[in-house]
Formats: structure tokens, sequence, C-alpha cells
């Protein structure tokens, strides 16, 4: 049978246990509010009692409540999906503000798009054709071939400027994952080190869940959670993060979209600078995909596909416009002559100017007709309702950017729907619920009370039996 001292003893540990809820109570409504803050909660099992050398069998009571440890009130699970949908919202969101800046640049539909230089072009030249021999006319075609090869340069340069502006953003991306993964291994130090001692490292645990979903975020990362507490960052397969080390990556190939066809931008580990990782989620997978080189099927980075679009349509409106402006004459008869020039040593959108400085150099008429002709002039008009000219070319570039750009803003949202849903799921289970918190503060509260009132009564007994014992009757 259980002694009085022993039930002073079952008591002190119900006043232990109480106590420690109380105070996990209190932390977790302390951080009600802190981002990343997991609810922990007492596990505690009851102590088994002794059992006594008779023979006779006795009535075993309880030995009290033993708080074993504070756990996180997590699920595995849920922190995986939070950091899978928060890897694809990254790529998503940088992907759809990428197609948003290229479409941006179009000045589509608008005064200010190249359509409106087209239009503005072929006009011209449907005056020349009834004022061929006016100084005015051939200043006017002049100064609208001049402003459409104006806006195909500003285009380019657009993308150009895009794509060095991504390129120098992924330096950035790849510092941020570096110091994050840096972060991240120090506390895995610090966790191994506090459960060796059988300290609580839950804090540290949900620090380092913040920093894994971070570089998720970022690059599609992949986590292995360890027995300790620590936890492993796999990119591409490779460890980003093993425990207390840190295996850095960094940013290689062209600098410029010039070279992005001789040499792609790739990622690669320090330590292995000759092996390259495929990264294909977060925000660092976009900007890969962004800065890919153009192709022939035209399913190159969006970014370079822009570029080469730009020139294919400065290449067909030189070479439509000068198939046709070489079978005219000039006003002294000369033919031969071209409207449009592309420098060989640029490329075609920056490289493409007018010829003519005036209306000695436009060839409107039909040879041996007349200075007065301008067949030539009203055919070259004529090349505004061409399928196979630049207005074609460049209407179906307009739709195929403002498509993608489309698909990429429903796709964002998409994605971004489901890592708020993920989120929301993971804080179903692990956030901090105030009114539960109030009723466990409660339910501690009244077993510390009587845990207390049981100490107090058993003292109160053993006062009576210490300090009364052979004083009856006197």
């Amino acid at each position: 049978m259980t002694s009085s001292f022993g039930t002073l003893n079952t008591a002190y540990t119900g006043l232990v246990a109480a106590r420690q809820g109380l105070a996990v109570v209190g932390d977790n409504i302390t951080n009600a509010t802190t981002a990343g803050y997991t609810r922990q909660e007492v596990n505690s099992t009851s102590i088994t009692p002794a059992v006594e050398g008779t023979i006779a069998p006795t009535v075993q009571v309880g030995g009290g409540v033993s708080v074993n440890n504070v756990t996180r009130v997590d699920n595995p699970l849920l922190d995986a999906q939070v950091r899978t949908s928060s890897a694809a919202d990254g790529y998503a969101t940088e992907q759809s503000s990428a197609m948003n800046s290229i479409e941006a640049a179009l000045n589509e539909p608008g005064a200010n798009g190249l359509s409106s230089s087209l239009r503005a072009f072929w006009s011209a030249w449907q005056n020349v054709s009834t004022q061929s021999t006016s100084a005015a006319a051939a200043s006017l075609v002049i100064s609208a071939g001049t402003q459409v090869a104006s806006q195909l340069a500003a285009g380019y340069t657009a993308a150009s400027t895009q794509w060095s502006s991504t390129r120098a953003n992924m330096n950035q991306t790849v510092a941020t994952i570096n110091a994050t993964a840096s972060q991240l291994a120090q506390l895995n130090v610090q966790i191994r080190s506090a459960a060796g001692a059988g300290n609580n490292a839950n804090g540290l645990i949900d620090q380092a869940n913040q920093l894994a979903t971070t570089i998720s975020n970022l690059s599609g990362a992949t986590v292995r959670n360890n027995a300790d507490g620590s936890m492993d960052v796999l990119l591409g397969g490779n460890a980003l993060v093993s425990g207390g080390a840190v295996h850095s990556i960094a940013v290689t190939g062209a600098t410029g979209m010039a070279d992005a066809a001789t040499s792609p931008v790739a990622i690669i580990f320090t330590d292995s600078p000759n092996a390259t990782t495929a990264v294909t989620s977060g925000a660092l997978g976009a900007d890969l995909a962004l800065l890919a080189p153009s192709n022939s099927s035209g399913t190159g980075g969006a970014i370079a596909q822009a570029a080469a679009s730009y020139n294919a349509i400065a290449t067909t409106l030189a070479g439509t416009v000068n198939a046709i402006h070489e079978t005219g004459a000039n006003s002294a008869g000369t033919t031969g002559l071209d409207f449009f020039a592309i420098d060989a040593t640029k490329p075609a959108a920056l490289g493409l100017s007018v010829i003519p400085t005036d209306a000695s150099g436009i060839a409107a008429a039909t040879p041996g007709a007349g200075a007065a002709n301008g067949d030539v002039a009203d055919r070259l008009s004529a090349l505004t309702t061409s399928a196979t000219g630049a207005d074609a070319a460049w209407a179906s570039f307009v739709v195929a950017i403002g498509t993608a750009t489309s698909s990429a803003t429903t796709y964002a949202a998409t994605t971004s729907a489901a890592s708020a849903t993920a989120v929301t799921n993971q804080q179903a289970e692990s956030s901090v619920d105030t009114d539960q918190e109030t009723t466990n503060m409660l339910t501690y509260q009244h077993a510390f009370e009587s845990a207390a009132r049981v100490m107090t009564t058993i003292d109160s007994m053993l006062d009576t039996l210490i300090n009364k014992t052979g004083l009856v009757g006197l």
C-alpha cells in the first residue's frame, strides 16, 4: 500500500505536470500570432506503481504522472505540401511577371504599338503612289519607315534588357538561397545539440521549417526530415544542406542574351563546378526557363524567343519591301534600289535602317512609265494585307505573347490559391486556437489546485499523526 509520504510524491508529480502544462499553454498563447510557430502540447503518462513484496494481493495505487516531453503539433505531410505548393507558386509567379513584362513592351493594342506604325508606313506609300514626285510624300514615307525600324530596335532592346535583368536577379536569388541554407545548417547543429542534451528544440525546428519553405519557394528544393529533428535539403537530387554542412550553388553561363546559345545559363554546386544541377521549380527554375536560348521551333526561353521574333519581323519587312522596291524606278529612272538595309554585324532588329534620305532614293514608278507613275508604291502599300508580310507576322507574335501571358497569369493565380490552401490546411492543425488554449489553461489550473489540495490534506493528516498521537484525553 502506498504510504502517506508516497501520496505526497504522487501529488507533487501532479503539481509538476500541471505547472508544465500551464507553461506550454502560456507559450502557445504568447506566440499565437508569431509567423511559423507550431502549437505545442505536453505528453504525459501515468507512473506505474511498484509491486510490493507481499504474499497477499494488495490494491495498487498509481505513482502519479510523468511528463515525457513537449511536442510540436505538426503534420509532416502537410508541411511537405506547403513546400511543394510554394515551389510551384514561386515558379508561376516569376513566369507570369516576366510574361507580363514582355507583353507590356509590345504596347499593343494602342497608338504606340508597331501595328500602328506599320499602318502609317503603308499609308505613306499610298500617298507616294498618288504623289510620286512630291518631296513631302517621300519625306513622310522615309520618316514612317525609320519609325518602324526604331520600334523594332526598341522592342529587341527591351527584351535584351529584360534578359540581363533576369540574369542579375538570378544572382540575387542564389545568394539568398545560399544564405538561407547556411542559417538552416546552423539551426540543424543547434537542434541536434539540444536534442542530445534532452532540451526542448521545438522553437528551433519551427525556424528551420520556415527557412526550408523559403528555399523551396526559391528553388523547388525538397526536404528530408531526420529523426533528431534536423532536416536535409536536396536540390536536383543533391544535398544543398546536410546536417550542419552547406553545399553552396552558383550561376554560370552567359551574362548577356547574345551569348545564351553558346553558353547557356545553368546552376552548379560550387564544390562540383563541372556538373550542372537540374532546377525546374521555384523562382530559380522559372528564371532558368526564361533565360534559355531561342530555337527554330519557338519553344526556347520566352525572352530570347521574343527577341528572335523582333529579328524575324525586321527581316521579313526588309525582304518584302526591298523585293518590290527593287523592281521600281526612281525619278532618274534608276532601278534595283533597296529601301531597307540590315547591318549584318548586328541582330536584324537592331541593324534595320532606311536607306533613302530624300525623294531621289524612292523607287515608286514602274520602269519606263515616267516619274509621275506610282504603281510600285501602290504595290508596296498593299503589303499591309499580305498573309506573309510583316503585319501578319507581328499580329501572330502579339497573339502568341498575349495567349502565353494569359495562361501564365491564370496558372499563377491557380498556384497562389493552392499555396494558400496548403498553408490553411497546415495552420488548421498546427496553429494556436486561443479558445482551446484557454480551456487547457483552466484544465491545468484545476489540476494544479487539486494536486495542491491533496498535498495540503496529507500534510494535515501527517501533522495530526505526528503531533497529536498519545495526547488523547490529556
